[in-house]
C-alpha cells in the first residue's frame, strides 16, 4: 500500500493546527478552554526565566489571547487542578489523567535506568537521610527545600543544590513527593502524592510500560499531526529503542499512519484523526520554549528557520538578542523580537527587532498589534523599540 504524500506547506499546516493555532483569539478565556488547550498540548514546559514572562504562560497566550495568569496557576497548583508537575520533556505541566502513564519513568529513576544513575546512586547511598526528609515532610505537611531542617546548605553536586534539595528532587523525579504548589521566587513545595493527587489517580492502576509508552506517544502524535521518529522521541523526551518498538507497534495497529512529506529526509508518522486545513489564519509570539518550536530540528525542516537559544551566549556573540520570541504569522515564522518587559517603567521593550527573508509588507503591523496585545496583558502601558534590527524602523512606524 503506497505512502500518502504531504506537501510541506499541507504538513505545516497539520501541525499547526493539532497545536492549537488557528482558532478565535476574541472574547474572554474560561478555565475550561484553557485546561482543553493543556490536553490538547499534552505537556507545558516551566522554566524560571522571567524576562518577559515565565515560558508556562505564553503558550496558552499564543493560541488563546490575552486570559488571566493565575487562571494557570489555579489549574496547575489551586485546590482542584487538572494537572501536575512531573519531567516530562523538561520540568513541566501536564494533564492529571497521564499521571500513572509516567511512572515507569519513576521506577526508572528509582532504579538508576539511563540518566537516571546519579539520582539513584544518591538516593540508594543515602536512603538515611533522604527517609528523614520523608518523614519531615509527612509530619509537618508541604514544605520546600529550604524549610527542612535536615542536611547541609549548597554543598554543591546538582547544581550547588543543598543536600535536602537533592534528596526532595529525587524524591520527585520517583514520585514518592510530588509538587503541592508554587511560591515567592517560583520555589517549588513538596508534600506526599496523596495529599495532592485526587484519589482517582493515585489508585488507578499503573498501565504496562510498553502499554504506557504507546499512550504517550500517541498524545505527542495527536499533539504535532505529523512528526518523525525523532519528533516524536523529543516530545517527551522518550529513548531510541523505546520509542522505535513503540512506534512500530503503533503503526502496525493502525493508530500511526506512514507518510512521505515532500522536502522532509526522513520519514514521518500521521495522526489519522488530525484536521487538514487549508489555510492557517494566525498571528502569534512564540516563547523559545513553545510546544511548536522547541524542537530546533523539527524547526528549522518546517519553517525553514534556525533558531537558537543565546540567554548564554555572550552578549557581543549574540545574532538575534537575549530572549527571542519568532513571531508566526499565517503558516510562518516571519520575524524574531528580542523582548524584555520592564515591570518598574511599565513598557514591554523590544531590544532589538529582524524580519525573515519572506516577511512581507503587512509583517509590521501585524506585529506590532501583537506587541501591544502582550504588553497589555503582562500589565504594562507601552510598548518602546529600540534602534537595533533590520526590522526596527519599520516596526517603530507601526507602533
Amino acid at each position: 500500500m503506497p505512502r500518502d504524500v504531504l506537501t510541506a506547506g499541507e504538513a505545516r499546516r497539520i501541525a499547526l493546527a493539532a497545536q492549537g493555532f488557528g482558532g478565535s483569539r476574541d472574547g474572554p478565556v474560561t478555565r475550561r478552554q484553557l485546561t482543553r488547550l493543556v490536553d490538547q498540548l499534552g505537556v507545558i514546559q516551566i522554566d524560571s526565566v522571567n524576562v518577559v514572562s515565565r515560558t508556562h504562560y505564553l503558550p496558552a497566550f499564543s493560541r488563546l489571547g490575552a486570559y488571566p495568569r493565575e487562571m494557570l496557576e489555579d489549574i496547575a497548583w489551586g485546590a482542584k487542578r487538572p494537572l501536575f508537575e512531573y519531567w516530562a520533556h523538561e520540568a513541566s505541566l501536564l494533564p492529571l489523567a497521564s499521571q500513572p502513564l509516567f511512572r515507569w519513568r519513576m521506577n526508572d529513576a528509582l532504579e538508576g535506568v539511563g540518566a537516571w544513575k546519579g539520582i539513584a546512586r544518591f538516593l540508594r547511598e543515602r536512603r538515611d537521610f533522604v527517609d528523614r526528609a520523608l518523614d519531615e515532610i509527612g509530619a509537618r505537611g508541604a514544605m520546600s527545600a529550604s524549610e527542612l531542617e535536615i542536611g547541609t546548605k549548597g554543598a554543591g553536586g546538582w547544581w550547588g543544590w543543598s543536600e535536602g534539595k537533592r534528596a526532595v528532587e529525587g524524591l520527585f523525579w520517583t514520585g514518592e513527593l510530588t509538587t503541592a504548589t508554587r511560591r515567592g521566587t517560583f520555589e517549588r513545595v513538596y508534600d506526599l502524592p496523596h495529599r495532592v493527587l485526587p484519589k482517582a489517580i493515585v489508585e488507578t492502576p499503573t498501565p504496562p510500560r510498553s502499554e504506557a509508552q504507546r499512550q504517550i506517544l500517541m498524545i505527542a502524535a495527536r499533539a504535532m499531526g505529523v512528526a518523525t521518529l525523532r519528533d516524536l522521541r523529543d516530545y517527551f523526551r522518550m529513548g531510541v529503542e523505546d520509542t522505535r518498538a513503540r512506534v512500530g507497534e503503533l503503526v502496525e495497529a493502525g493508530a500511526l499512519l506512514p507518510v512521505t512529506v515532500q522536502g522532509w529526509r526522513e520519514p514521518a508518522f500521521l495522526d489519522p484523526t488530525v484536521r487538514r486545513p487549508r489555510r492557517i489564519e494566525a498571528t502569534a509570539l512564540l516563547s523559545p520554549f513553545d510546544n511548536l518550536i522547541w524542537f530546533r530540528e523539527r524547526t528549522e525542516r518546517m519553517f525553514g528557520v534556525r533558531i537558537r537559544l543565546e540567554i548564554y551566549t555572550p552578549a557581543e556573540k549574540r545574532t538575534h538578542g537575549y530572549y527571542v520570541l519568532p513571531f508566526l504569522e499565517g503558516d510562518a515564522i516571519t520575524a524574531r523580537v528580542d523582548l524584555k518587559a520592564d515591570r518598574k517603567l511599565s513598557v514591554l521593550i523590544v531590544q532589538a527587532s529582524h524580519a525573515e527573508p519572506w516577511a512581507n509588507a503587512d509583517t509590521p503591523g501585524r506585529l506590532a498589534a501583537e506587541l501591544k496585545l502582550m504588553a497589555g496583558w503582562l500589565g504594562l502601558a507601552s510598548v518602546r523599540v529600540e534602534p537595533k534590527g533590520d526590522l526596527a524602523g519599520a516596526l517603530a512606524n507601526a507602533l
